[in-house]
């Protein structure tokens, strides 16, 4: 080990003996001050007094489950950063409680050195920490989480269905996926589900046999099968039709196909990989989606928050592409002007990063050499007072005002919501922070 604090304090919450006494040796031989509690109930009376840095916890209790004991610490503010003791059957759950901020699990059987590297990481605040200089998918503390858990899941082979709205890089998460795991080197098969007829989708997808229907004049390889040991990747899953809908599950439960008018079985070495901007579990309901692919389709959920929800990756996004499109066309544009920022940064973004991209696009294409201008993002402005980016588009207590409103959100967001914690981020008095929140119209 790298870094063992002196005295630093790890509880573990682990009812087999055996298990329990292994874990709390070793982290004693690393220098850690161990405990050890074997209920649900006397984790949450010790939390208090013990006050552990890290808390390595099994899903598995015989009087509460490992992650109410989270939810619980959480509510009230005693949670330090939980490395769950997972089942194989569990990683879905882990997941999710990793997206509700638990810290990390790890996957029984495990090995010492994995189990002691996931502890020191947490301990250094740093979870699922990316390779690299920085994050890949965005900046934002949303993007973050989803970068950190496609990064713990890359070299596991479970399906990952994506999900969120249209626009919002669903596809290009999946291609991260794709690219910083063991199949990088493999094919990456992307299909768009809507877009091909319904007649067609499933000799598109698992391929046909020569004669197998009238103008089939020679065998055709299907998506799944040239997507070899790589990436097979469903964007739209939801629109799949029923009987397609059934021949895909027993790709995922047998990992095998036939293709249209064949007899022979052919391997799908590929990964699984869906996205859907669909309510799936509506369709479930309604009958369209057969609820044994659904539950077969989500073992790692993944949700791609909208942009609206981002925002701090919205100007590192637009300075993105503006440099990408002014380099490509050969334009002046020299990036964005203060107020064109602050334009981008007050709009909703309905398109997500799509119509972030287009607007870019269209902005350097049209603008004048210099600085984009709000007019130039947002050319509906035209002829509303100040859209062209002059001096009385908004007042310095505007954007002030728009400023503070941005970091007390991001403040509280990272604190979930509770006030004292965020004025400490902020460096003001709780008082303080409270009548900025009134005058701003905020709440915790």
């Amino acid at each position: 080990m790298t870094t063992s604090p002196e005295r630093t304090r790890i509880a573990v919450l682990e009812d087999d003996p055996v298990m329990g006494e292994s874990l709390v040796q070793r982290l004693s031989l690393e220098g850690y001050d161990a405990h050890w509690w074997q209920t649900g109930q006397e984790a949450l009376r010790g939390l208090r007094d013990v006050r552990p840095d890290l808390m390595v916890c099994d899903l598995r209790l015989p009087d509460i489950a490992g992650d109410e004991v989270f939810r619980i610490a959480a509510r009230r503010g005693e949670a330090p950063p939980f490395l769950f003791i997972t089942a194989y059957g569990e990683i879905d759950h882990a997941v999710e409680l990793m997206q509700a901020g638990a810290g990390d699990f790890v996957t029984k059987p495990f090995g010492m050195d994995d189990f002691l590297g996931r502890v020191e990481a947490l301990l250094q605040g740093q979870g699922h920490v990316a390779d690299g200089d920085g994050p890949v998918l965005g900046a934002s503390a949303p993007m973050r989480e989803v970068e950190a858990l496609l990064r713990r899941v890359a070299d596991i082979d479970s399906t990952v269905l994506f999900t969120g709205e249209t626009g919002v890089g669903k596809e290009v998460s999946a291609r991260f996926l794709h690219g910083i795991s063991a199949r990088a080197e493999q094919p990456f098969m992307a299909v768009n589900c809507a877009a091909i007829p319904r007649e067609l989708i499933d000799s598109e997808l698992f391929g046909h046999e020569k004669g197998a229907f009238t103008g089939a004049h020679a065998r055709h390889e299907g998506y799944a099968e040239r997507a070899r040991g790589g990436v097979l990747f469903l964007d739209e899953v939801g629109e799949l039709p029923a009987p397609v809908q059934a021949k895909l599950l027993r790709v995922v439960q047998e990992k095998v196909f036939h293709r249209v008018g064949g007899e022979r079985p052919i391997a799908c070495r590929a990964r699984l990989i869906c996205a859907t901007n669909a309510d799936l579990e509506h369709l479930v309901e309604r009958g369209d989606f057969r609820r044994d692919l659904y539950f077969r389709l989500k073992v790692i959920p993944v949700h791609v928050p909208p942009l609206r929800d981002r925002r701090d990756d919205i100007v590192p996004l637009l300075r993105h592409y503006v440099a990408v499109f002014a380099d490509s066309f050969g334009r002046g544009v020299t990036g964005l002007g203060t107020y064109a920022e602050e334009a981008a940064l007050a709009y909703e973004w309905p398109g997500n990063v799509r119509e972030l991209r287009n607007r870019a696009e269209r902005a350097v294409a049209l603008a004048p050499a210099g600085k984009l201008r709000p007019v130039d993002l947002f050319p509906e402005l035209e002829g509303h007072g100040a859209a062209d980016g002059g001096d009385t588009l908004a007042t310095l207590a505007e954007v002030r005002d728009a400023a503070e409103r941005r970091q007390i959100e991001r403040a509280l967001e990272a604190t979930g919501g509770q006030t004292g914690k965020a004025a400490a981020l902020l460096g003001v008095a709780r008082t303080t922070l409270w009548e900025k929140m009134r005058r701003l119209g905020l709440e915790a």
